[in-house]
Order: C-alpha cells, then structure tokens, then sequence
C-alpha cells in the first residue's frame, strides 16, 4: 500500500481518504483526490503578471499525469519527493501524479535545500524543484543526494547557464521544463545533463506553433479546442522542438534595438562564472532619456569597487555596444514570490532612478 510521509508521519492511503487528524495542505488535497473530487482551482505564482486562478476539472489533471508518467516511466512504489508549496500548479501536480501512479509521496516543506534533511534509507525516484533549490543543493554537502534522484525536473523559472554547467556531471536524469498553470504544468522538457542540446521536447498530446509576434501557441488534447497564446519569443525547430528565447514583454527597446534580456544573461552568466561571482543577477530595461531604455544589469549582493571594474571591462570587451549593461545597480535583496521565483516588476521598483551609470 502506497504512502505519505510528512513531518514524520507516514499514512496510507487508505489513510488519507478516511482522514487524519494532522491537516496540511498536501494532507487535505491528497483526501479530497482519494475521494473523488471532480473539480479544482489552481493558482498562478503571479511573476510573470497578476495572479489569477485557474479552474481545471479531476479528468484534465489525469491526462497531464499520464503524459509526464509515460515519458519519465514512473511506477507503482517508487517515491516522489514534494517540496514545493502545494498550493501552486507545481506542487499540486506532483501530488496528482503520485496519487494517480500509485507512489509513495515525501512531503517536506518548500525550503532552499529541502534534501539535507531526507533519510538516507529512502531512495527518491522522482522530485520536482526550482531553480534557487537547485542552486542552494548545488553549494551544499547534499549534491549527491541529487544525484541519487532518479528522475529531475526542474521549472518556474529559466535555468541559469553556470547552474546547467554544474549539472553535467550528474548521472540521473535532469530536465527544465516549459510549461504554465494554463496547460496544467509542462508541456515540455529539455535534458540538462549528458547533453548539449538546448532545445525543448514537446510531449505527447501537445502542439505547438507561433504566432505573428514569434511567440509560442500551444494546443493541449485534453484541454480542448482553445489555442493558448503564450509571450515567450521561441525557435521552432520542428513541430515537436523549439528553443525558447525569452519573454516578449521583457524586450528592451534601447535606442530603436530590441535586445532580449535572456540572451544578454546568457553570457553576463559564463562572466559571472569566469570572475568567480556567485550573486544572483538579471538584466533589465529602465528608463532613459536618450535611448528610451537603457539595459541595465541588477545585482543581488554588494560588489566592491574592485569586482565592479573588473566586471565593466569584462562586459564591454563582451557584449554588443547594444547588449553591454549601461549601468550596474546592487540591491541587497531581490524580492521574490511566493513560489520561490525573482519578482522582477517589483525589485525593479527598488532601483529608482538612483543607479550609476557606468558606460
């Protein structure tokens, strides 16, 4: 008989359908799925715009647990490890997919490194986790324990370039993957480890096109008819690849040059890398009086004077007089949402117009 483990606890799911007396989210969801409930309301982390909800019916949820459980050959008694929030898209559906494949879940909470503290007696077959997991497990003790982790997904937010360079050495399988609470979570998936390739797999059941602007459109069988626009700018390399390049809505406009922020840190990360800085970063569009937007690259942690030079010279023998930051702003803290991933709108609003310019 499968089971759930939380806190200490273990309850089957025999269990978690009678009901227990600890009620936690992941509890409460796990008994009403075991008991039949039909429809849902799923919420959106909000990073990318307002957030919303999102209604989505027992038989949708299904078909998107049995695409992920045919591609990754989940089973019977493996073990899926939750340790993201429950009450997003993410969380909710490794519950599903557990619940529906019949596999023991670990629930731990949504911590920075929520594998420190896993048993070594439970082997994890699957587990699902965002990038600043991944980053806190990757500066730890615990990397092995990562890789010990059948199979990895990782989404919410794009992978950084130094964080795919760590991940090569590992021996399991690590995918990104693309998706969003409107196609019921990813719809596609990159290896990150082994490989080179930097394109995306679109699943089974999905397709996917673009639209006038170049932005991705996706169809989902079991969603219906409708065609969701997304504002990603893709690559399509055929009709079941693409590569993706970025937001759409956060294309800076810099002198009549649109200059897509994530290529630009793309390379901002290899520099990072090569200079030895670990602070988190992103590249962004603020204005300015001559070129309407000036890109401008902001930084979590302080620099000292000494790493802000060298970091100037680097860009500029680097970047396109185009992509090369014109300033460089050092917040103390990002401001992050409730999911894990970098409020970009609102740290922006940090910066002010109080930056210096330095080219």
């Amino acid at each position: 008989m499968p089971w759930l483990q939380e806190n200490g606890k273990r309850y089957t799911f025999d269990e978690l359908k009678t009901g227990v007396a600890e009620s936690s989210s992941a509890i409460r969801f796990c008994n009403a799925w075991l008991n039949g409930q039909v429809d849902f309301i799923l919420q959106t982390s909000g990073s990318t715009g307002s957030p919303k909800k999102i209604a989505a019916t027992r038989e949708q949820l299904k078909a998107s647990t049995r695409i992920t459980a045919a591609y990754l050959k989940l089973e019977p008694e493996q073990t899926a490890l939750v340790c993201l929030d429950v009450s997003f898209v993410a969380g909710l559906m490794m519950l599903v997919r557990a619940l529906e494949v019949g596999m023991n879940i670990l629930v731990t909470p949504p911590e920075a490194n929520p594998v420190q503290s896993l048993d070594s007696d439970i082997n994890i077959d699957f587990a699902a986790f965002v990038p600043y997991q991944i980053e806190a497990i990757l500066k730890s003790p615990q990397r092995e324990k990562l890789d010990a982790i059948t199979n990895v997904i990782i989404g919410g937010a794009p992978l950084s370039e130094q964080i795919k360079v760590d991940l090569q050495s590992f021996t399991n399988n690590v995918y990104a993957t693309y998706g969003m609470t409107e196609t019921l979570t990813h719809i596609a998936l990159q290896k990150i480890n082994g490989v080179t390739d930097k394109t995306f797999q679109v699943l089974p059941g999905f397709d996917v096109g673009t639209d006038v602007r170049g932005c991705l459109t996706v169809k989902a069988n079991h969603l219906g008819n409708e065609v969701i626009i997304t504002n990603d700018l893709v690559e399509l390399i055929s009709k079941n690849q693409f590569r993706w390049l970025g937001r759409i809505d956060g294309v800076i406009n810099s002198g009549g040059v649109k200059i897509i922020p994530e290529k630009v840190e793309a390379v901002v990360a290899t520099i990072f890398n090569k200079l030895n800085l670990p602070n988190r970063f992103f590249i962004a569009g603020l204005p300015n009086a001559q070129l309407g937007e000036a890109v401008t690259l902001v930084v979590e942690g302080m620099l000292t004077k000494e790493q802000t030079e060298l970091l100037v010279h680097t860009l500029s023998k680097t970047l396109s007089r185009y992509e090369n930051p014109k300033a460089i702003y050092c917040l103390e803290k990002f401001v992050y949402t409730n999911s894990g991933k970098i409020n970009r709108p609102e740290t922006i609003l940090l910066v002010g117009n109080k930056y210096q310019f330095v080219s």
